[in-house]
């Protein structure tokens, strides 16, 4: 305990260092933006991109049809389309604003780069990870330069708050993507977006500038600073010493922020969609059993995990689908406390009457250390050793990728946390059978699941369509591969002279952020 806590307060002096030698370099600070990331950068490819940390960069860069309308409702506004309609359920009428352009000469933003980008992340070839955004896509008609039909092959609810607005309604440049070989790196050289790239440093910062060619409103920033810091903790050391001006805190420390604030600092909390839960890998030559699946279930205590993890300022979840969203359930089917009476009966059942070792992965952050702390504690009451690994951020984001290698099979119990858009199905596609081994890390496959998701898809009727997905849930959760942990809340501090564009779950908007007047 000692040496991790003076490996944090080391890393977090080096970072504050390093931040105050690197910040007088880019420009007047009252017109740099400080931001830090949860996570590092993966791509700048909406076809490959890994989510929410990738998109917050992209929302600046590129240009979509309709984006987010910052605020407390889930609304949508206009980007680079002037008119947005539906004619009919399979068919979305476009018309582009005239003089978006592309940066480095790639030319003016046309109907024929929308037809590529979305129809490339339906194409076999490419073997996208994001090809269930457009799960219902047939194709898309160009009607002219700057006009254009969407067509689907079936109704697709999804597509007005997750599709389109977020990370696979990013609109790329045909010509710099084709010359690129077809994938985009971390260059991006073809920005439409009032951002592009000026630096990246793995692991280190991403710095973005003005982008000379941006047509629509200036932006009050000449410059964002991304910085990938994985611990809260270090995060708000570092914004305590004036080198963030914006960043997630730690749950356990937002009641300090809320009572004692840092000067000239705003600290607001919002709901969240993200979900967390303890996934157990059906590949481990253990967690094949369903007994002890069932039996690490009931053996862990969320409201211990949460009051240890979250200062008990998070609520238990029931699922992968926040309260608020078509599709939440009122409760589990297995309560959140313990029960360690069952747990040692299906400990019995799978023959492990005398006991059991797991390793648990975890990425090396205070909030999972705590939470895999007592997880180990409420375990071990039942019988169930665990074992606790630690992984960077680095090595942890692999862990059931095959593309990545074989560390999956070494893999038994895991927490994870994925971001979420306002559609359940936004939740649901990372669980399907065609994710095993790229986003489904559990490698639970079920025919039903698979089958309601894809009917989720389609239903107009929003108590119909909300039954489909409360009943996926219950599959989930009957596998005895998973174990719902909580939605977490969104507790952020920032300089009071930023206005700060948000989504309602909290999520910024990056290129919406302006200096307050």
């Amino acid at each position: 305990m000692e040496k991790s806590w003076f490996f944090k307060k080391s890393t977090a002096l080096f970072f504050c260092l390093l931040l105050s030698f690197a910040i007088p370099v880019w420009a007047d600070s009252s017109k740099v933006l400080n931001y830090r990331e949860y996570a590092a950068y993966t791509t700048l490819d909406p076809a490959f991109s890994t989510g929410v940390t990738d998109e917050n960069v992209m929302g600046c860069i590129y240009s979509k049809l309709i984006t987010y309308q910052p605020g407390t409702k889930w609304e949508w506004k206009l980007d680079a389309a002037e008119e947005i309609k539906l004619i009919d359920p399979t068919h979305i009428k476009f018309r582009l604003k005239k003089g978006i352009m592309f940066s480095n000469g790639y030319g003016e933003l046309t109907a024929e780069d929308v037809k590529f980008s979305f129809e490339r992340i339906i194409d076999k070839k490419l073997n996208s990870p994001n090809k269930g955004d457009w799960a219902k896509l047939d194709h898309v008609e160009v009607k002219g330069k700057y006009e254009g039909v969407i067509v689907l092959n079936a109704p697709f609810q999804p597509l007005w708050m997750t599709t389109l607005p977020y990370i696979s309604g990013n609109i790329v440049s045909k010509k710099a993507v084709t010359e690129a070989g077809g994938r985009i790196k971390m260059d991006a050289k073809a920005c439409s977006g009032p951002y592009m790239v000026e630096k990246w440093i793995p692991k280190q910062k991403l710095v973005l500038k003005r982008n000379p060619v941006w047509s629509g409103e200036k932006t009050d920033f000449d410059k964002i600073v991304l910085y990938p810091i994985d611990d809260e903790k270090v995060a708000e050391m570092a914004y305590e010493a004036g080198d963030l001006d914006y960043t997630r805190v730690s749950i356990s420390s937002f009641e300090r922020y809320e009572k004692n604030p840092p000067a000239n600092t705003k600290v607001e909390k919002r709901p969240s969609l993200y979900y967390v839960w303890l996934g157990m890998n059906f590949a481990s030559d253990k967690l094949k059993n369903k007994d002890l699946r069932k039996a690490v279930q009931y053996a862990i205590d969320i409201p211990s995990v949460l009051q240890a993890a979250y200062s008990g300022q998070a609520d238990a979840s029931t699922g992968i689908i926040a309260p608020g969203l078509i599709g939440h359930r009122d409760q589990n089917l297995i309560s959140p406390s313990a029960d360690y009476k069952k747990a040692k009966e299906y400990l019995k059942k799978a023959g492990y009457e005398n006991g059991v070792t797991l390793k648990l992965d975890i990425l090396n952050k205070s909030t999972w250390v705590a939470a895999a702390q007592v997880i180990q504690a409420t375990a071990a009451q039942a019988g169930i050793n665990i074992e606790i690994k630690l992984n960077d951020s680095g090595s942890f984001w692999v862990l059931g990728d095959e593309s990545a290698g074989d560390f999956w099979k070494g893999v038994d119990l895991i927490i994870n946390r994925f971001s979420m858009a306002p559609d359940p199905y936004y939740a649901t596609q990372w669980f399907t059978c065609d994710q095993v081994g790229v986003w489904n890390w559990e490698r639970f496959c079920s025919e039903e699941f698979d089958s309601l998701h894809n009917a989720g898809l389609e239903e107009a009727d929003p108590g119909v369509r909300s039954e489909l997905y409360k009943r996926m849930q219950d599959i989930m959760e009957e596998s005895g591969a998973y174990r719902f942990i909580t939605h977490e809340i969104t507790p952020l501090i920032y300089r009071d002279t930023i206005d700060a564009a948000l989504r309602p779950d909290g999520i910024p908007l990056l290129r919406d952020f302006r200096l307050k007047k």
